[in-house]
C-alpha cells in the first residue's frame, strides 16, 4: 500500500492542486488529509476540491478545523488566540456552509493504518494526545517521552508545526509530514509525505508561486497579502521556525 500524507493545507488551493497533479503519477492507494485543511485564504474552494476527488481518501482533524467549527457555531475561541488569529478564524468560518461545518466537526482525531513492512501507523495532527501540542526537531527526548508515552505503534505521522523532520524515540519513529500550504523550509513549495511498504519519502512539490499569488489574492481574505508574502514567496527557514515554535511550547 502507498499512502500520501497531506497535512496543513491551510486553504492554499494552488499548492494542493500541484500535489494532486503529482499524485496522478505516484498513484497512491490512499490519501490522508492530516488536518488544518481550511484555515487560510481559499477555504471553501479547498474543501470542494477535496470533495471532488474519486481516490480513496481519509481525514483527521486539526486544531484549525476545530477552531473554525467553534467560530461557525458562535462559541468563544480560545483565550490564548491572538486577535489576528480570531479575525482570520471568523472570516474562514463565514466562507463555509453548514455541510462544510458538519464535515469538519465529524473528523476523527487520529487514524491507524497498517502498511506492509511498517506495521500499524498512527496518524495524528499534532501529537497523539492533542491537536495543538508543539514539538520540533530539537525538542528534548525527555519531553518527547512524555508526549509519546502511551503510543503502541512503531511509526507515528504528525504535522501541525509545518516542518518536515524525523525523530527516533526508542522503537518509535516519528515523522512530520510538513505543510502543503504554509511550509517552514529552506525552499518554497508544497511539502508532503509518501509512505510505502517498508519505507517512506519526504516530498516537495514545486509550483508557480507568482501565479498562485495572483489566484490567492482574489480570495477576499483580509490578511491575504501577509499570507502570500510569508507562506509563498518568503517562507521562514527551519531554524527560524524551530526557534519560534520552541518559545511557544515553553509558554504553554
Amino acid at each position: 500500500m502507498k499512502i500520501a500524507a497531506l497535512y496543513d493545507i491551510h486553504g492554499n488551493l494552488p499548492a494542493l492542486n500541484a500535489i494532486l497533479k503529482d499524485l496522478e503519477k505516484v498513484k497512491p492507494d490512499l490519501i490522508i488529509f492530516g488536518g488544518d485543511i481550511v484555515s487560510g485564504p481559499m477555504p471553501r474552494q479547498t474543501l470542494e476540491r477535496i470533495f471532488s476527488l474519486t481516490d480513496n481518501i481519509r481525514f483527521i482533524r486539526g486544531n484549525g478545523d476545530r477552531e473554525v467549527v467553534t467560530a461557525f457555531d458562535n462559541y468563544p475561541l480560545p483565550p490564548t488566540m491572538s486577535e489576528k488569529g480570531r479575525q482570520k478564524t471568523q472570516w474562514v468560518a463565514e466562507q463555509l456552509t453548514r455541510p462544510h461545518r458538519d464535515f469538519l466537526s465529524e473528523l476523527p482525531e487520529t487514524l491507524t493504518i497498517e502498511v506492509d513492512g511498517l506495521g500499524d501507523i498512527l496518524f495524528c495532527h499534532a501529537t497523539p494526545r492533542s491537536d495543538d501540542e508543539i514539538f520540533t526537531p530539537v525538542t528534548s527526548e525527555e519531553r518527547l517521552s512524555k508526549i509519546f508515552a502511551d503510543v503502541k505503534q512503531e511509526v507515528v505521522i504528525c504535522g501541525h508545526t509545518h516542518i518536515q523532520f524525523e525523530r527516533q524515540l526508542g522503537n518509535i519513529r516519528i515523522l512530520n509530514a510538513g505543510s502543503v500550504g504554509m511550509p517552514f523550509a529552506e525552499q518554497p513549495g508544497a511539502y508532503w509525505l509518501l509512505i510505502y511498504p517498508k519505507g517512506y519519502k519526504f516530498c516537495r512539490t514545486t509550483y508557480d508561486l507568482k501565479s498562485a499569488a495572483k489566484e490567492i489574492i482574489k480570495s477576499g481574505d483580509p490578511q491575504v497579502n501577509e499570507f502570500v508574502e510569508r507562506n509563498l514567496l518568503n517562507i521562514p527557514t527551519v531554524t527560524q521556525a524551530t526557534e519560534f515554535l520552541e518559545r511557544m511550547s515553553r509558554r504553554k
